[in-house]
């Protein structure tokens, strides 16, 4: 518990620090085609990363859980080459081709909107391929269990980078935002670097690496198709008034702050406590730890959602509701932040659910489940948009993680594993 407590206080630090980021852009220039623009910008970054970078640490880290120090060194510095290379190929393949894709994303911006869009998009893919490399690093301590390190260094390059912001953002504008986010993926991969070891030379054809493979295809073939879900909601938003994006994904980044906390305060150490007991056969410990993890974070995400009906509309005031934001553009948040509880409710919890499968090395139920909920929730967002406008996406979107949730759970339990009445789940490929 008291690692929890420590992980969830450095990582509240570090979330917080990225939000004020965010708050002070938004505050300073105001809902509007510059902040929609920033935002629109970071889809794609995000999306390639959400594919590929977040399989990553779900595959990385129960693999290299357990294993000798020389071992885990030599795996690493190959899955570091090999990360590093793959994604700054694709970050040079997207930054040529940006002015012909990244207009199709946004389709209701005018032509100035478009045109800025593709320019921060450019500056942000610099920035993906740091933040791919960062996973593979953060993977390396995780497995080792040294999570307060890696959890500490994102606080220093963020507290640097906001110093940064507040003089270059009133001199340089939106672009000062976008190259600082840059900078600061940049300076944490320097200080996410001793947790690499003495560099050697790369292996790219050991077992771990075909193993991580394995593993890591369903989740590529699943998740690049239902991780698009933000590019749906930018495509859709971009017809929306100005400033309804920029609103959405404070939003979205509100709830997510949040989320990270309890993810990484609850769900990142469970997973190699999970995979140890899962190596050792202990399988009444692991259905301990899955239900207990479980009921903590939704009794803690219960009690923020009833937080934010009562209060929600003050304290956003006292957030947000400061210089270019309006009274207005404060109660559209909340509004949308209500529609979306089922989001932060359902996605937390489903984190703890995912996270038992992905310590278990079965990658590809939680990603089938994941692509039947999608296809299903597209049109229904679709549609509730259409009707309901910016509400009634936010209210698709509560429903898909509910329901995904309640199907994770459901087949821990009852699918033919069994593993929930101490049966065995899968064996070790």
């Amino acid at each position: 518990m008291k690692l929890s407590i420590q992980l969830g206080f450095l990582s509240a630090a570090n979330i917080g620090l990225a939000f004020v980021f965010q708050w002070y852009v938004l505050v300073k220039l105001g809902p509007g085609v510059e902040t929609d623009a920033l935002f629109a910008g970071m889809t794609i970054p995000q999306l390639v990363l959400a594919v590929i970078s977040g399989s990553l640490m779900h595959v990385l880290v129960p693999l290299l859980s357990g294993e000798s120090e020389d071992r885990l060194r030599h795996d690493t510095w190959g899955f570091f080459v090999l990360i590093g290379g793959i994604f700054a190929l694709l970050a040079v393949l997207l930054y040529m081709a940006a002015p012909w894709w990244v207009p199709l994303t946004v389709p209701g911006f005018n032509e100035t909107g478009q045109s800025l869009t593709v320019t921060l998009t450019r500056i942000q893919l610099v920035g993906m391929v740091f933040t791919a490399i960062n996973g593979v690093q953060w993977a390396a301590y995780h497995a080792r269990q040294q999570f307060l390190w890696a959890e500490f260094t994102p606080i220093l390059v963020s507290a640097f980078a906001l110093l940064l912001l507040i003089w270059a953002l009133p001199r340089f504008g939106v672009i000062a935002a976008a190259w600082i986010s840059t900078l600061r993926m940049g300076l944490q991969t320097l200080l996410l670097a001793p947790g690499m070891g003495r560099p050697v030379r790369p292996d790219l054809r050991c077992p771990s690496v075909r193993q991580a493979w394995q593993r890591i295809k369903p989740l590529l073939l699943g998740t690049a198709y239902y991780k698009t879900d933000p590019l749906v909601d930018r495509f859709l938003l971009s017809t929306a008034g100005s400033g309804s994006l920029s609103l959405y994904y404070l939003a979205q980044q509100i709830y997510g702050a949040v989320s990270q906390v309890l993810n990484k305060a609850f769900a990142a150490p469970l997973v190699p406590a999970l995979s140890r007991l899962h190596k050792a056969g202990d399988k009444a410990g692991f259905r301990r730890a899955y239900h207990r993890k479980l009921v903590q974070v939704g009794a803690i995400s219960l009690v923020g959602l009833l937080v934010l009906g009562l209060l929600g509309q003050t304290v956003l005031s006292l957030l947000v509701g400061h210089g270019n934001v309006s009274a207005g553009n404060v109660r559209e948040l909340w509004w949308i932040m209500v529609w979306l509880s089922g989001m932060f409710a359902g996605g937390v919890m489903g984190q703890i659910s995912s996270s038992s499968y992905f310590a278990l090395g079965d990658t590809s139920t939680p990603t089938r489940l994941g692509i039947c909920s999608y296809t299903f929730y597209v049109p229904a967002k679709i549609a509730l948009y259409y009707y309901f406008g910016v509400f009634g996406l936010a209210f698709a979107t509560s429903l898909f993680f509910v329901v995904n949730l309640f199907l994770q759970h459901h087949f821990l339990k009852t699918n033919h594993f069994n593993f929930l009445y101490g049966e065995v789940l899968c064996d070790d490929k």
